[in-house]
Order: structure tokens, then sequence, then C-alpha cells
């Protein structure tokens, strides 16, 4: 882990903030649980997939798909810069596998990506649409983004939770 990367407090917004504080706000808080989630856990609990319905369902491959996801969005979708993400039509799936990398590069590389995607929307009106869409989707704004970033990243916290949990036990709010 990078210095000063051991942080894992996270603020809320004002409780009376503008909307851009407040979407920001509430997705820096889902980001900075993500490294919370995973302080002090092992490498080899981080590898584990306990759920046999879903074997590239780990702790390492939840924050390498939350990267990857940050990317997606903000600079495939909303800036229509390539996709560099590893996934491909044939392994759809592959950022999910980490093979032998270090959770906290992955965590390091999770908080690289979210620097990225802040510096993206503080540059953009919430308003503005992304520049490309799959086939048969409408443009999303990037308020949509935020919003939808939010709910994706509070949904694998809750993933997160449980297979912490199902890895060594460690249970927290």
């Amino acid at each position: 882990m990078r210095p000063g990367r051991e942080n894992t407090s996270r603020q809320r917004p004002p409780a009376n903030a503008d909307e851009r504080t407040m979407l920001t706000g509430w997705l820096d808080w889902q980001r900075a649980t993500v490294r919370l989630k995973c302080a002090g856990l092992s490498d080899v609990d981080a590898r584990r997939a306990p759920l046999p319905s879903s074997p590239v369902m780990t702790i390492a491959g939840v924050v390498s798909h939350l990267r990857w996801v940050e990317h997606g969005w903000f600079e495939t979708s909303f800036l229509g810069e390539p996709d560099r993400a590893p996934s491909t039509d044939d392994d759809p799936h592959a950022p999910w596998r980490v093979g032998g990398i270090p959770l906290a590069r992955l965590l390091d590389e999770y908080d690289e990506q979210c620097e990225r995607s802040r510096a993206i929307v503080a540059a953009h009106d919430l308003d503005e649409l992304e520049r490309f869409a799959p086939p048969g989707l409408e443009l999303v704004s990037l308020r949509w983004i935020l919003g939808h970033l939010i709910e994706e990243t509070a949904r694998h916290l809750g993933h997160l939770d449980a297979l912490r949990e199902l890895a060594d036990g460690v249970t927290s709010y």
C-alpha cells in the first residue's frame, strides 16, 4: 500500500450541500468504504471464492471490477475514450479474475481510477451527456452516471460485507 493510502476515513457530504457536492460526496463515501472493507485482509483471503455458483466472486475480484466500472462509465462512456478494460466478448468476466495481483495493488489501482474519475466529473457539467452508449440505449447525463455509480458501488459493498465475513469472520458497518 502506498503511504497515505491507509486512511480509511470517510466524510459524509454536508446535509445542505448543493447537488454536485452531494452526489460526489456520497460516491466518495462509498469509494472510501471499499478500502475500509478490505483493511487488514490477507491476499489469500481476498482470493477466496466461497460461493460455489459464483467462482469469480472474490474480494479482489470485486475491487478490480469496481475499478473497471469507474473506467467504463467515466472514460469510455462519458468521454468516449477507448475501453482499456481486460474484458472481451469471449471473456466478459476478465476484470473479476485478478490472478496473483496483490490486494494492495488492486486497491491502489482503484484509488487511482477514482482520482481520474473525480477529475473528469470536476471538469464537466452534470447535464452533459455521455459520448457513447451501447446500441439500443439512450445517452445518459453525468448526473445519471454519478447516481448509478453510487448505487453500483454500494451494491458491491454489500458483496464485500458478505465475502469478508465468510473469508475471516470480520464484520463492520
